[in-house]
């Protein structure tokens, strides 16, 4: 992975720092993307302490001329983009007759328009150059009923397939886009959904009146085990993997 430029949506917490992390220790080049200014700002200069090579690009992904603007800026400081990670991703819980406008209308703009502006602009940069490498991070909900989640799972499935049908069309060009479906991970989005103390053993036993199942390992995945999986299909081992959907969810959805 070294030598390598990466532009990493959704970088200053969770999954995505996690994945920040993970791409600047093996010596690629990060281009740390996130709305948050104050939280990315964090995250890089913990990054930057450690010796990583991450810069910080503030960004709005639901804006399509801030995302061209961004790729064109990142390219221009670091070099051309060889690896995009689509980790932005908002979460609003509610039933699916009772969703407010707004909350549907806002996973959508993050969790699906996002995920077309920021992988329009970059491959676009990619395919003149014929190489490069995309993973969306979606949801094992993508294909999982969750209760209450009707917006989040719907808008992770169309970012699935958009993701695939992405991935069809440039796999001439040499371009590789995989997704990664984490199922529950120790993320402040996670927590989030719990309302007591009992929200962790619920997540891991599972809850038959919102007909979900249990995590079989017993245990949530950490931000580092969805990165690593991330890490893999972005590397060279994964060079003859695309349109693939790598599950990581401690058995959650039983492999279906």
């Amino acid at each position: 992975m070294g030598n390598k430029i990466a532009f990493v949506t959704g970088a200053a917490g969770g999954i995505g720092e996690a994945v920040t992390r993970a791409l600047g220790s093996q010596g690629t080049t990060v281009a740390a993307a996130d709305r948050d200014t104050e939280r990315l700002a964090e995250t890089v200069e913990k990054c930057e302490l450690a010796g990583l090579k991450v810069r910080a690009y503030p960004l709005d992904v639901t804006r399509p001329a801030d995302v061209e603007a961004v790729v064109d800026q990142v390219e221009r400081d670091l070099g051309p983009i060889d690896q995009l990670v689509n980790a932005a991703g908002i979460l609003r819980m509610g039933a699916a007759r009772e969703l407010s406008d707004a909350d549907f209308a806002d996973t959508f703009a993050v969790n699906v328009t996002g995920v077309f502006n920021v992988s329009r602009a970059v491959t676009n940069r990619m395919v003149p150059r014929r190489r490069g490498a995309l993973v969306t991070v979606a949801s094992n909900s993508a294909s999982t009923p969750r209760t209450g989640m009707a917006a989040y799972a719907a808008s992770k499935a169309a970012a699935t397939m958009y993701t695939k049908v992405l991935g069809l069309e440039v796999a001439e060009h040499g371009i590789r886009c995989n997704l990664v479906q984490p199922g529950s991970t120790a993320t402040p989005m996670l927590t989030s959904m719990w309302h007591d103390e009992t929200g962790r053993q619920t997540t891991l036993e599972g809850n038959l009146d919102a007909y979900r199942l249990g995590i079989p390992l017993k245990k949530l995945a950490q931000p580092s085990d969805i990165a690593d999986a991330v890490l893999f299909l972005l590397s060279d081992r994964a060079c003859h993997i695309t349109l693939h959907e790598l599950t990581v969810d401690g058995g959650a959805t039983l492999g279906v």
